[in-house]
């Protein structure tokens, strides 16, 4: 794993530090959607504990009343080092950026940038839903260019659909998910370099959700899309939220290209103004100090992966799945369990266990479920028990 040098060694593990009891202490979408009788394994919630240095700077926000509009430029200059140090990138410019109130509606003000009410914007399916959602709500129209059998960019299939959304001179975007949720696929620079060319020649415009780039694992490098060879036209969206569980203190960054400049400076300044001051300092202060907590994370994350292959293989072995190498989000192929188009309906219903279905992701979906990584080995093997319980007494009733 590519690391910031830790700055305080043995840092623990934070996926070991909660109980079940103390979890469902928790007031948020994760442990209130269902009973208490369910195991929650769905929304991207990790089951950890906030990392020092954040808690540290929202306590001392809240002290001294900060919590007035964001201001500056300090959440792009830490993202900036994170990036250099993190990704071997020192093209982040801090004056090609923009504070946005999240991911998602950064997307929106992106897509509104560089596309028309109409207009297609591609996904590669299955993906994130609020894709097809926020493409929707903009007033454009979610094209799908599916992913191939290996999870990967099929490129062939993304050429032939960049050529169809362009005929007549037509504007298009990608809303390219990189890394990939939910396969948790990292794109190779090659794959990447292969996207910004297609790009270009169909002048389609790329925005890339990248708020997962923190989250990769093993050996594998993350590739920030404005890196790559004729990627200076795009426009990313990063954010601390994803890695250090954040999502409930909103803050994120739009990333221009050198080619792009122009487009990210026509954004109103009143967008900034939407995401959470506390949101900015916490997200700042997880990018500068919150390295150790982020890579003990990673280190179990890592862990979990392996022992959910291993409890598939010997509880569900005819569920497949493919470990990503980013991500805290497992990928399940339950359609050889005979189980229909949604296996996480029946697992909740019968194993009061809560994953995430797979239909809304899109072409592919069907048949899968998505399992959130981010939890104690102890409940990822109770939820696996839960799951194969559930299979049993599905098939019971079946037959």
């Amino acid at each position: 794993m590519t690391t910031i040098p830790h700055e305080k060694p043995g840092e623990p593990n934070p996926l070991h530090a909660l109980t079940l009891d103390r979890l469902r202490r928790r007031t948020s979408m994760k442990w209130r959607t269902y009973p208490e009788d369910v195991l929650p394994l769905w929304v991207a919630e990790m089951d950890v504990p906030l990392a020092e240095p954040v808690v540290r700077a929202v306590t001392e926000a809240m002290e001294l009343g900060d919590t007035g509009y964001p201001a500056g430029s300090a959440y792009a200059e830490a993202l900036a080092v994170f990036a250099g140090k993190r990704w071997d990138w020192d093209g982040l410019a801090v004056e090609r950026t923009a504070i946005v109130p999240d991911v998602m509606l950064g997307v929106v003000e992106m897509l509104g940038l560089v596309t028309g009410h109409g207009d297609a914007v591609v996904v590669n399916p299955p993906v994130y839903p609020p894709f097809y959602d926020f493409v929707r709500h903009a007033g454009r129209v979610p094209v799908e260019a599916p992913l191939g059998a290996d999870a990967r960019i099929n490129l062939d299939v993304l050429e032939e659909t960049f050529r169809r959304v362009t005929t007549g001179r037509r504007r298009a975007a990608h809303l390219l998910c990189s890394p990939h949720n939910p396969t948790g696929t990292v794109h190779t620079a090659d794959e990447l370099t292969a996207v910004a060319a297609l790009a270009d020649r169909y002048g389609v415009r790329v925005v890339a959700d990248e708020i997962h780039a923190p989250l990769v694992v093993g050996d594998t490098r993350f590739v920030p899309y404005l890196s790559v060879p004729g990627g200076e036209r795009g426009l990313s969206l990063m954010s601390a939220s994803k890695a250090w569980n954040l999502p409930g203190l909103k803050a994120a960054l739009a990333v221009a290209g050198a080619g792009a400049a122009d487009d990210l400076a026509r954004m109103p300044e009143e967008v900034g103004h939407g995401a959470s001051h506390v949101g900015v300092l916490a997200h700042t202060a997880a990018l500068r100090d919150g390295i150790p907590w982020l890579d003990s994370l990673l280190t179990g994350l890592d862990a979990n992966r392996r022992l959910l292959a291993g409890l598939l293989d010997a509880q569900l072995p005819a569920v497949r799945y493919r470990p990503g190498d980013a991500t805290y989000l497992a990928w399940l192929d339950c359609r050889a369990l005979g189980l229909g188009d949604d296996p996480a309906e029946v697992l909740l219903r019968h194993g009061r266990v809560a994953l995430t279905s797979g239909l809304p992701f899109g072409t592919g979906g069907a048949g899968h479920a998505r399992l959130n990584l981010a939890a104690s080995p102890e409940v990822i093997t109770e939820a696996v028990r839960r799951m194969a319980e559930a299979v049993g007494r599905a098939g019971a009733i079946r037959g």
